[in-house]
């Protein structure tokens, strides 16, 4: 599994991703995809059209990755997913949570929109009704 970063305007990230997400891929892609979410409000396109597999791990560290860019105001697109990958995604419901497009400058527009709630962590740990009574 390989990763490479690509700058686009408006400071938004690709992540182009080649291999497979298993279990080994994604133990090798960890610290990397962990460095994406160390700074503040940082947007992520995650190019998924050189990703031949995901499993579940794949998908789990996806989804954090996601949550983590999220309490910290930032967000996460899929990018061009092969049909497998697409599939697997649709089936786990990750497109619910996690937008999926197939174009660079739509990814580009949405990544910048509000993103939906992932298990109410987008308001913070505590969640959206913390403290009221």
């Amino acid at each position: 599994m390989t990763l490479k970063q690509e700058q686009l305007e408006g400071g938004i990230i690709r992540v182009i991703l080649k291999g497979t997400l298993d279990i080994e891929g994604t133990a090798a892609l960890e610290p990397q995809l962990a460095h994406l979410t160390a700074s503040d409000r940082a947007f992520v396109i995650m190019d998924l059209a050189g990703v031949e597999f995901m499993s579940s791990i794949g998908i789990g560290a996806i989804v954090r990755v996601a949550k983590t860019l999220r309490r910290r105001g930032g967000n996460m697109v899929l990018l061009s997913p092969k049909q497998v990958v697409h599939l697997i995604l649709a089936k786990t419901r990750i497109d619910s949570l996690i937008p999926i497009v197939f174009e660079l400058q739509e990814a580009c527009r949405r990544v910048m929109e509000l993103p939906p709630r992932i298990g109410g962590l987008a308001d913070g740990p505590s969640g959206p009704t913390a403290g009221s009574a």
